[in-house]
């Protein structure tokens, strides 16, 4: 399952967020397709440039607005627009969530009832964007989940429409209050307004959880840029991460078919274990026991899903002599593993790797690819295995987790 992390260590701004979705690779269509659908398709031009802050890479977005009497949007006026739109359900009940949200907060910081708020800058054309943009964005990803870290909000005194208001502004500490998002202040950030309302009723809707996770295998990372210069960079990473089943181990049910077997010769007994492995045998095993009359036997059993049983039956009255076969059902817990190639100074070399409750990995080489590297290369198994632990690089999965 894909999931989604935003680290803000310099705050939380719609437009650096929507940045970061466009450097992780989502395609500016999805932001201009709900846009026009909202009849503002004109109404607004989308510079997307890469830059640099702090001497790190990223994408910063300038939206320009093209309107020629921007008008100051209430939100009943907003809702009546977004509402009529021809946009998917999901996506336009996230968007009006988030500026439902924003009008409540700046409702009860104002003292007046929702439906009379005006939008000064979310009503702006540049804060549809953001918030049609990331909406969009996080559709057209489908994560499964999104991690977002406490923002930094900064310190100090700001200008807003409503005059020189304190950092963080009312609105932002109305947002964090009502949705339990998590901010970080103090002396050490920067005296500005680091995030705005628009970022942070986002994450309010649509965050899952607000923390990083425990572990990380990382896919991709977006990196969004902010306008404001400051004394670090001034940056957002979106990075998007696979992230496990919490099962950490998988139950499976099985069968086990036994036969004791003293009438065959060793050729035989080999012939029926391959056979049974073609049959969807999981795995044959050999083990000798002493019989009736005290005879030596062999007792070979396969194990097996119950799906296949009845085919591996049909394999043993072929292929042995036995007249009887034991069956009874079992299950077994197995940790989720994936099979791959490894880079090696040998080349490429299939493994499987494993992961284990604690969240590591471990890798195991495929016994017939050693086999093979022995020969080509002179050196015993033991010694490639000792070589590959230390020089093998870059696991590449070529399937998804299973158990």
């Amino acid at each position: 399952m894909s999931a989604l992390v935003i680290d803000c260590p310099t705050g939380l701004a719609g437009d650096m967020l929507l940045s970061a979705f466009l450097d992780l690779g989502v395609p500016e269509s999805v932001v201009h397709e709900p846009m026009q659908s909202l009849g503002l398709g004109n109404a607004y031009l989308f510079k997307v440039e890469q830059s640099d802050s702090g001497g790190l890479r990223g994408i910063r977005l300038t939206v320009s607005n093209q309107e020629q009497n921007p008008p100051h949007r209430r939100w009943v006026d907003l809702r009546k627009l977004i509402s009529e739109a021809s946009l998917s359900s999901s996506l336009k009940a996230n968007v009006l969530n988030v500026f439902c949200t924003l009008a409540e907060a700046e409702a009860t910081v104002h003292g007046c009832s929702p439906d009379q708020v005006h939008f000064h800058e979310i009503g702006a054309i540049d804060s549809l964007v953001d918030v049609i943009g990331v909406c969009a964005a996080v559709e057209s990803l489908s994560p499964g989940k999104i991690y977002c870290n406490a923002p930094a909000v900064g310190h100090g005194l700001v200008k807003t429409a409503h005059g020189v208001l304190p950092v963080p502004v009312p609105a932002v500490l109305e947002l964090a209050k009502r949705h339990q998002v998590p901010i970080r202040t103090g002396e050490d950030l920067p005296a500005v307004e680091l995030t705005t309302p628009t970022g942070i009723a986002l994450m309010a809707v649509l965050a899952n959880q607000f923390h990083r996770p425990s572990t990380m295998e990382v896919e991709g990372i977006g990196v969004g840029l902010g306008h404001r210069l400051l004394d670090r960079p001034n940056l957002l990473r979106l990075i998007r991460i696979h992230e496990a089943s919490k099962v950490e181990a998988g139950w499976q049910e099985l069968v086990i078919q036994e036969a004791w077997i003293d009438d065959a010769t060793a050729e035989e007994l080999a012939s029926l274990a391959e056979q049974l492995r073609r049959a969807g045998a999981l795995d044959v095993v050999h083990g000798a026991v002493l019989m009736k009359k005290q005879r030596p036997g062999t007792a070979v059993i396969a194990l097996t899903t119950p799906q296949q049983a009845a085919a591996l039956r049909h394999v043993w009255w072929r292929h042995s002599p036995t007249i009887g076969l034991r069956e009874r059902e079992q299950g077994r817990w197995v940790l989720p593993r994936r099979s791959g190639t490894s880079s090696t100074p040998w080349g490429l070399v299939r493994a499987k790797q494993t992961r284990r409750p604690d969240g590591t990995f471990t890798l195991k080489w495929e016994q017939d690819e050693l086999q093979r590297l022995s020969s080509e290369s002179g050196l015993t198994v033991a010694e490639l295995r000792e070589r590959l632990f230390l020089e093998a690089h870059s696991f590449v999965p070529e399937e998804d987790w299973r158990c």
